[in-house]
C-alpha cells in the first residue's frame, strides 16, 4: 500500500490553511544576484524575455530566463531597487552566476551573488497586511502588487529599529502576501518580530516545505522550477509578456517555435480513484513521471509532472505535461491504473 503523504497530514493541512484563512510566515531566502551598473538594463533585457527596460524603480517583474534553443533554464523576479542597481530573486544562483558572466562581456555592468548577506521572510494571507502595518513603521497601505520599498522593523521598548526591504508578493497565489528581506545579521530580530505579530493575528509559522513550495504554488497554478525544465514559454503558457521588439537571448528560436506552434502544453488535473493510497509517479520526486495513456490507445501523450494536494478542494492535483490538444479539461483518463481527470491549473 502507498500512502498518501498529504490528504491526512493534519500539520500540513493547518500550515496550508493557515496562509489561506489566516496568515502564515516563513523563512524562504531565494539565492540573490545583484546587477549594477550603467548598462544593468540594456544587460537585464538582453537575458530575459520580458520587458526590462519599462521597469520603473521600486517595481518588479516576473520572466523566465532562456537557453539558445528557446527553453527555460530558470524563473525569476527582477526588482529594481535603484536607476542602477537591481535584483534577481532566482532558486539557482550559481547557475546565474555563471550565466551572467558568459553573456555580459559587451555590458559596462557587474553582478555578484549577495545571498549570504540576505535573509527573506515571506508573510502570506488575508490577515498579511495587519501583521506588516503592526511591525513596520511605514506600513503597507496603499502598497501596490509587485512594488517594493524600503522600510524599517519597530524596535521593541524604543530600540532602533532595524531597516528591511519590502516587497509585496509571493509564492502562494494570495491576494496580500509580502517578503521581508533583512541583513543576515538581523535576522533573529525581524523574526521575532514577525513571528510575534503573526501569531497575534491567530496564524502561525509554516515550517513544511511541501507546504510553502508545493501545495500552495500549485493550487494557484503557479510553477516550481523544477516543473518548467526542458520546456519553452509556450508550452506552459508563460508568453504572454515577451517582448518581441527588442534581441534576448532564445528569441530566433522561440520565434520558430512560435510560428509552427507548440507541441506540448502544461494541463491540469485530479485524482478521482476512491482508492486515495495509490501510487503515481511525478517528476517533482526526480525521474521523468508517470507516463499517460488515453484510454484504449497504446501511444503515450503526456508525462505527469507534479502531484500534490489542494486542501482548498481536499482534492490531490497537479500538472501533466502532454501532447498539445491530446487532453481537453472534463477528460476522463486513468493514469498507472487510477482514475483521474483533466482540469484547470488553478484550485482557488
Amino acid at each position: 500500500m502507498n500512502k498518501n503523504i498529504f490528504a491526512h497530514d493534519e500539520w500540513k493541512r493547518a500550515e496550508h490553511m493557515a496562509v489561506r484563512e489566516c496568515v502564515g510566515y516563513y523563512l524562504f531566502t531565494h539565492q540573490l544576484m545583484e546587477v549594477t551598473g550603467p548598462d544593468a538594463c540594456r544587460f537585464l533585457d538582453y537575458i530575459y524575455p520580458n520587458n526590462i527596460a519599462s521597469l520603473a524603480v521600486g517595481r518588479d517583474r516576473y520572466t523566465t530566463m532562456l537557453d539558445d534553443n528557446g527553453e527555460i533554464i530558470d524563473d525569476v523576479v527582477i526588482l529594481r531597487l535603484e536607476d542602477e542597481k537591481y535584483w534577481v530573486s532566482t532558486l539557482y544562483g550559481t547557475k546565474a552566476d555563471d550565466w551572467f558572466y558568459y553573456h555580459s562581456e559587451d555590458f559596462d555592468v557587474d553582478t555578484c551573488e549577495i545571498t549570504e548577506d540576505w535573509h527573506m521572510f515571506s508573510i502570506q494571507g488575508p490577515k498579511s497586511p495587519d501583521v506588516m502595518n503592526a511591525i513596520l513603521r511605514d506600513g503597507v497601505d496603499g502598497m501596490k502588487f509587485f512594488q517594493n520599498r524600503f522600510d524599517e522593523i519597530r524596535g521593541a521598548n524604543g530600540a532602533d529599529g532595524v531597516e528591511v526591504l519590502v516587497n509585496r508578493g509571493g509564492f502562494t497565489g494570495e491576494k496580500f502576501g509580502y517578503e521581508v528581506y533583512c541583513a543576515a545579521d538581523d535576522a533573529d530580530a525581524v523574526q521575532d518580530a514577525i513571528d510575534a505579530a503573526v501569531k497575534a493575528a491567530g496564524g502561525r509559522e509554516i515550517t513544511e516545505f511541501q507546504v510553502f513550495a508545493w501545495t500552495l504554488p500549485t493550487e494557484a497554478g503557479f510553477y516550481y522550477m523544477r516543473d518548467l525544465n526542458h520546456t519553452n514559454p509556450f508550452e506552459v503558457g508563460l508568453d504572454k509578456n515577451i517582448n518581441w521588439d527588442k534581441d534576448f537571448i532564445g528569441k530566433a528560436a522561440l520565434l520558430k517555435i512560435k510560428d509552427a506552434g507548440p507541441a506540448r502544453e502544461m494541463v491540469g488535473f485530479e485524482v478521482c480513484d476512491a482508492n486515495e493510497d495509490f501510487y503515481i509517479r511525478s517528476k517533482q520526486y526526480g525521474g521523468p513521471g508517470e507516463p499517460v495513456y488515453i484510454d484504449g490507445e497504446d501511444e503515450e501523450v503526456g508525462r505527469v509532472s507534479k502531484l500534490v494536494y489542494s486542501y482548498v478542494k481536499n482534492v490531490n492535483n497537479g500538472y501533466i505535461l502532454a501532447k498539445k490538444g491530446a487532453l481537453k479539461v472534463g477528460d476522463r483518463i486513468k493514469i498507472h491504473g487510477y482514475d483521474c481527470v483533466i482540469t484547470e491549473k488553478n484550485w482557488l
